[in-house]
């Protein structure tokens, strides 16, 4: 298994040079091609007893048509000659950003993208909502945050959870695990539920084993939260990259996410590849 495409979604208003270094890294790694791909909304402004002034509605289709121009730009030149192929795609459209770009993913194996900025003063007309493209996409999401522009493999970690997600995560997760120096197996567990999570993580490392990948098994017995135990265990062993599940759930038309996914979504602070 390898990523044979990858599509790398691109900010309007950030700086993407980060992002793109580690799509092009991963495009010589895997002579793969790449997808650039990016979206935005038109204002939502409203007055004058409710109608959108033409004016202004020229204008902001203007402002986001630059925007993507230049993102465009900045895609084609951080990644020539350095890809197999590349294409882009992008949109102006009013439905959930994370949602065209879902949509796109099925022409690739991997996603590569910034972590999900939340609220800002844009509102949502240019903010994809991670979190929701995660559960749509039906592909593994690559998270890359801010300040980070090339992809450490030194000390890999699988957060585990015996959940469908988890299962999925590793698996689509395969093709860099093979490439890390140390990978670890690790889930956070009461001490009644030691035995049973040692015996899980050691079925997953050998299951890794058999596709090459030496794992080691551990567990750990955490004084609070699962989550603070999975992250104190991580900083202490060295974690530079971190695949997960991605656990979530509708309540009326917003997704819901588990502590550790959500963090991952918002604030990582390495890379991290999560599916759900």
């Amino acid at each position: 298994m390898a990523y044979r495409t990858l599509m790398v979604h691109l900010e309007l208003d950030g700086n993407n040079s980060g992002l793109l270094e580690i799509a092009a890294g991963l495009a010589n790694e895997f002579s793969a091609g790449v997808i650039g791909v990016a979206a935005c909304q038109p204002s939502q402004t409203l007055f004058d007893e409710g109608l959108i002034a033409g004016s202004v509605l020229v204008d902001d289709y203007t402002e986001i048509a630059r925007g993507i121009e230049a993102a465009e730009a900045e895609f084609r030149m951080a990644l020539k000659d350095r890809a197999k192929s590349v294409e882009w795609r992008s949109s102006i459209t009013y439905g959930p950003l994370a949602s065209y770009i879902a949509e796109e993913a099925r022409a690739a194996d991997l996603i590569v993208t910034r972590p999900d900025r939340g609220a800002s003063t844009l509102g949502d007309t240019r903010r994809v909502k991670v979190g929701d493209l995660a559960l749509q996409a039906g592909r593994p999401l690559l998270i890359v945050p801010h300040g980070i522009s090339s992809l450490t493999l030194n000390n890999a970690f699988v957060a585990w959870k015996d959940s469908r997600e988890a299962r999925r995560a590793v698996a689509d997760a395969l093709p860099l695990l093979r490439r890390a120096k140390n990978v670890t197996v690790l889930e956070a567990a009461s001490n009644a539920a030691q035995s049973r999570a040692h015996d899980r993580v050691v079925d997953v490392a050998h299951w890794l084993e058999g596709h090459g990948i030496a794992a080691e098994p551990v567990t750990t017995s955490p004084s609070g939260s699962d989550t603070a135990g999975l992250y104190d265990e991580m900083i202490e062993r060295g974690c530079d990259f971190l695949v997960a599940g991605a656990y979530g759930h509708s309540r009326v038309g917003e997704f819901v996410f588990g502590g550790v996914t959500r963090d991952l979504l918002l604030a990582p602070d390495y890379c991290v590849l999560i599916s759900h």
